[in-house]
């Protein structure tokens, strides 16, 4: 039997806010509230980068965590944000859910949470 080690919630997000999304002090933010509200404790500060040519241009953001890391990739020519969570402490999904929805106003999100498990022979 598979033990398992972790949990990561993956969150494709669509139609966000466009202004919100181009804003690395707002996404900054995101990262340190995502972090408090999901009762994690932060290890540095948020990395925040813009980079990309042409239609894959984009911030994307890394917070490492005492347990793991939270990581986001926000495109500007879809207005998408691709956002995943992953801790060997457990979190509330709905809770990140919620700060997402706050912070990019997303039309549409889909959710995908995955057992991560230790493989075995």
């Amino acid at each position: 039997m598979a033990v398992v080690w972790g949990w990561e919630l993956q969150l494709d997000c669509g139609v966000c806010n466009p202004i919100n999304i181009r804003d690395p002090l707002l996404i900054k933010a995101f990262a340190r509230d995502l972090v408090k509200a999901i009762d994690m404790v932060a290890y540095g500060d948020p990395v925040v980068v813009h980079f990309g040519t042409e239609d894959k241009m984009g911030y994307t953001l890394f917070q490492l965590i005492e347990t793991s890391c939270c990581s986001a990739h926000f495109s500007e020519d879809t207005g998408s944000a691709f956002i995943n969570v992953f801790s060997c402490k457990r979190f509330n999904k709905m809770v990140v859910r919620e700060i997402v929805k706050n912070y990019f106003e997303p039309e549409v999100i889909l959710m995908n949470m995955i057992d991560r498990v230790i493989p075995e022979l």
